[in-house]
């Protein structure tokens, strides 16, 4: 078997890759970003590889990936499955894998702390693979810290060309970060992406799409061909502010972006239909009187000001509105055209907050079809 490093040139998807003591682990924020937030969720988060893959060309017929991953428990909730690997070969997916081990991370809902246990390296294989010359892709976990410890083949790999492919860099929620999506090419904005013969950046940060400053810097440093930004459920379900500084908040983060790509598409997209925050403000609070997780809304609708979605798409769509007559290049989609209330009543939220497997193939095909099919 022949190691090689595994340098930035084959991955796609992370924004910096930090050399610790066993390896490298891929990051969806920059460095002078985490410095500048410590919430533990959000280092979390950022830390799990959604949309991250390694991407090689080789005519190996077995791959080997060891891993040291960081899984996540709530105290009190069911277990959650492991993280699976995806190995898509010239495109096609071909194989899963999934490491049963590996350091823990249990957070407490109730109190919001965080108790981490460590845990083993890992390998994953894939064998059986042609022996001819071929573009595989190793999709990362997107609900996994994984830290990339060492990669074997059994032939010389060098990185896959681009193809000349757009970038598409896309900053939203848990519901982009791939909630409960089936896998990590499976998420709305991977499928999306694969149908739009794009190439996926996905800042995508489960319960940490706030609006913060040094996201849209990232955002702004970042090489794209279309910035999309889905705003709207973590202000609501947090209760993080009022209407009065929402607008300022937004103008201020679409700024930021177009200080340093004035010409890009960018897309702003509202939340998806989520009933319990269509009329109710946050905060959301966790329900396990049913003996499942759910969500539900807290605040009172009568206080003036209050962020609940509807609040929040009529306000995105007057600013979108104002700012697109000097800037033809930004556009604004509802989100509610990727899952609405139809939708909801086929295939409803699984917690009330976060759509399921079958739910984030259909968004992904619908924005495929939205915003790909004519750009």
């Amino acid at each position: 078997m022949i190691s090689t490093p595994i340098t930035p040139e084959l991955l796609r998807g992370a924004l910096e890759l930090e050399v610790t003591e066993r390896g490298v682990l891929p990051h969806r924020l920059p460095a002078r970003a985490r410095a500048q937030c410590d919430d533990p969720q959000l280092a979390m988060v950022e830390a799990q590889p959604s949309g991250v893959r390694l991407v090689l060309r080789t005519a190996a017929t077995v791959v080997e990936l060891d891993v040291l991953a960081t899984k996540t428990a709530y105290r009190g909730v069911p277990p959650r499955p492991d993280g699976v690997y995806d190995l898509l070969v010239d495109g096609r997916l071909t194989a899963q894998s999934s490491v049963p081990d590996g350091n823990f991370t249990i957070i407490d809902m109730a109190t919001g702390g965080f108790e981490h246990k460590p845990g083993p390296v890992c390998t994953v294989r894939f064998d059986g693979l042609a022996p001819t010359p071929k573009d595989i892709e190793i999709w990362l976990p997107h609900k996994e810290v994984t830290e990339l410890v060492a990669l074997r083949t059994d032939a010389p790999v060098e990185p896959t060309p681009k193809h000349g492919r757009r970038v598409w860099v896309h900053h939203g929620s848990s519901i982009s970060h791939g909630s409960d999506a089936a896998s990590p090419s499976t998420t709305w904005p991977a499928v999306a992406a694969s149908l739009g013969g794009v190439e996926l950046v996905n800042l995508g940060f489960g319960g940490s799409a706030m609006l913060d400053p040094f996201t849209a810097r990232a955002l702004r440093d970042t090489p794209a061909d279309l910035i999309s930004v889905k705003i709207g459920i973590n202000l609501a379900n947090a209760d993080l502010m009022r209407l009065r500084a929402f607008g300022p908040a937004v103008h201020g983060f679409l700024d930021t972006i177009r200080e340093g790509q004035p010409d890009t598409p960018l897309l702003v997209i509202s939340p998806i239909h989520c009933p319990i925050h269509e009329h109710t403000p946050g905060p959301g609070a966790l329900d396990m009187s049913s003996g499942a997780v759910k969500f539900r809304a807290t605040g009172d609708p009568t206080e003036r000001g209050r962020l609940t979605l509807t609040v929040i798409r009529a306000e995105l769509a007057k600013i979108v509105a104002a700012r697109a007559a000097e800037d033809p290049k930004l556009s604004y989609l509802d989100g509610q055209q990727l899952y609405g209330a139809a939708d909801y009543a086929e295939l409803p939220l699984l917690d009330e907050l976060h759509p399921d497997a079958a739910t984030h193939l259909r968004m992904g095909e619908r924005f495929a079809k939205l915003v790909f099919s004519e750009s």
